[in-house]
């Protein structure tokens, strides 16, 4: 019997720059979902559960496809079709996963699942794995496989994640390097809306398209520029639609807060960073119209405690989770008045987690 971990990511700074070819700066944190593997004499793959009363058998004979009705299995189910697809070798065996992970909350709980079955299925038969190649892998099985047209950030943060740093991933490259991420007296805290949200039913395509069809305006003056992120503000004038002019202007300023994160961060300048989550959150909040009321709410209170140098909601949006730094004094202060804000406002409970920045997939 052998125990697997893959972690769930934040993204510091860098929203919806991923699929407009720009630089994200996620950390991998140390919830995330565990896979236990043990090997099976029949020629199969089982998946069970700790967390979910459900149970998939393969088969490693037949031919996997998606179903609706697999739920959360279609993940690692999308990772053993592709592994056979490539001629990977498979081992029988039974995984049964469990997760501290929040699900539906922007914390990649998805790629966590399917980075750590592909390292559990391929660490069995395999002594080198490129954890590079893994994320790549991964993201196809996202794209093709469940049908969600993701980025790079969430598989790649997870796979290559690294204790006490962030990830500054460069999406249109495909590249990465590391930058230092000490907090020292202050903590990095996730705040859960606890409202769910789905990539594939959120207006996150639409803002897509809204995107392409900027660029699309851009390059008919513009023709040496190949995504968003390599426009300037200046350029925003050729933009007639304000809406496109808004979405546009949201990419081109959180590609320059990103920029200018990296040159704090490596000064170790929290207090010039948690200005530019505050900045990043409310054009997200505006430009990009991609918060809602629970994450305003979460993100507006704790930006009022005295020690929390900033806030930003985190991931797609829509939903799911918002992120803070605040230093260790006021850690309890801010869960209190945050959590009775939020639910006089919207008569929902959040959840504040403090999270600690971890390595990527790793065997335990």
């Amino acid at each position: 019997m052998k125990k697997y971990f893959a972690p769930g990511r934040v993204n510091l700074i860098g929203e919806h720059l991923d699929y407009n070819g720009g630089t994200v700066l996620p950390v991998a944190i140390h919830l995330g979902v565990t896979a236990t593997v043990q090997p099976l004499q029949e020629n199969v793959i089982v998946l069970s559960s700790a967390t979910h009363s459900f149970s998939k058998r393969i088969d490693l004979s037949d031919e996997i496809h998606f179903d609706k009705a697999n739920d959360w299995a279609n993940y690692p189910l999308g990772i053993i079709a592709q592994l056979k697809k490539e001629n990977h070798s498979l081992r029988p065996c039974e995984i049964i996963f469990e997760s501290n992970l929040p699900e539906a909350s922007g914390l990649s709980s998805s790629a966590a699942v399917e980075v750590v079955t592909a390292f559990a299925l391929l660490a069995q038969t395999e002594k080198q794995i490129n954890l590079s190649w893994l994320a790549l892998f991964c993201k196809q099985v996202e794209n093709d496989f469940i049908g969600v047209k993701c980025g790079i950030m969430d598989q790649y943060a997870v796979a290559l994640g690294k204790r006490n740093n962030a990830l500054l991933i460069d999406c249109d490259k495909v590249n990465h390097r590391y930058i230092p991420f000490e907090t020292g007296e202050y903590r990095l805290l996730v705040m859960n809306t606890k409202k769910p949200r789905s990539l594939i039913h959120s207006k996150y395509n639409e803002r897509k398209q809204e995107c392409e069809e900027a660029l699309k305006i851009m390059r008919t003056t513009k023709s040496e520029i190949e995504n968003l992120c390599q426009a300037d503000m200046l350029w925003l004038n050729v933009l007639s639609n304000e809406v496109l002019k808004r979405r546009a202007r949201h990419v081109i300023s959180e590609q320059l807060r990103v920029n200018e994160a990296v040159k704090v961060l490596q000064h170790n300048d929290l207090s010039t960073f948690g200005r530019l989550m505050n900045a990043s959150h409310t054009s997200l909040k505006n430009d990009y119209e991609v918060s809602g009321v629970e994450l305003d709410t979460l993100v507006e209170s704790a930006q009022q405690i005295n020690g929390c140098l900033g806030a930003r909601m985190t991931g797609a949006g829509f939903g799911g989770c918002a992120i803070a730094i605040a230093h260790a004094a006021s850690v309890e202060e801010l869960v209190n008045k945050v959590s009775e804000k939020y639910f006089s406002v919207t008569g929902l409970h959040c959840e504040v987690y403090e999270c600690k920045v971890s390595d990527g997939v790793r065997a335990r």
